[in-house]
């Protein structure tokens, strides 16, 4: 097939609304569809995807393109952001935040960073980020993050999350259910 003949993505992209947040190293932005690249490298690693509930390892073909399609689009239930380190001349994805709205003004998060950049406080720079903008409006956030994840906790806890109680969740990439804690923070 030539370049001439190859079909066009005619994708509705529903994303020109959402928010675009930057701190000292990132720019939290919408996902684009080059973002597909570096998302299914970095959830391709078992200890990313095993530290999520949803994220299957093996990643099955064509889950990364259903995932931003589906994003793009606007038919997911959450809303989904780019941690985009490219001002520090680092990846242009390096991991994701997403809200999910709940009842009663209540939203989830979810987040994750590519292993080779855990521990060097981007996740807890763009959640910090995500909780001044409250970009949904939300009276409280919740987050979930399995036990033996006390990084991912202490993310939690720096943006000012409160612990409120165990739970267990079904992790997908593990095939089991995992003990959780869950955290809330109090919106203004």
């Amino acid at each position: 097939m030539t370049p001439q003949s190859a079909p066009h993505r005619l994708d509705i992209v529903r994303t020109e609304d959402q928010r675009v947040l930057t701190t000292e190293r990132l720019i939290i932005r919408p996902l684009r569809r080059s973002d597909m690249g570096p998302i299914e490298l970095h959830t391709g690693d078992r200890r990313l995807a095993s530290n999520t509930a949803s994220i299957p390892h093996p990643l099955p073909p064509g889950a990364t393109d259903a995932f931003v399609t589906r994003v793009m689009s606007g038919a997911g239930d959450e809303t989904v952001w780019a941690l985009d380190a490219s001002p520090r001349d680092m990846g242009e994805l390096v991991g994701v935040v997403s809200l999910k709205p709940l009842d009663r003004a209540q939203s989830e998060i979810g987040y994750w960073v590519a292993p080779s950049l855990w521990n060097t406080g981007f996740a807890s720079e763009a959640v910090t980020a995500l909780m001044a903008a409250n970009p949904l409006g939300s009276r409280q956030i919740f987050g979930s993050i399995f036990q033996d994840n006390p990084a991912s906790a202490r993310v939690l806890t720096n943006a000012g999350f409160d612990y409120i109680g165990d739970a267990e969740t079904y992790c997908v990439a593990r095939q089991a259910v995992v003990p959780t804690w869950t955290y809330m923070r109090q919106m203004a």
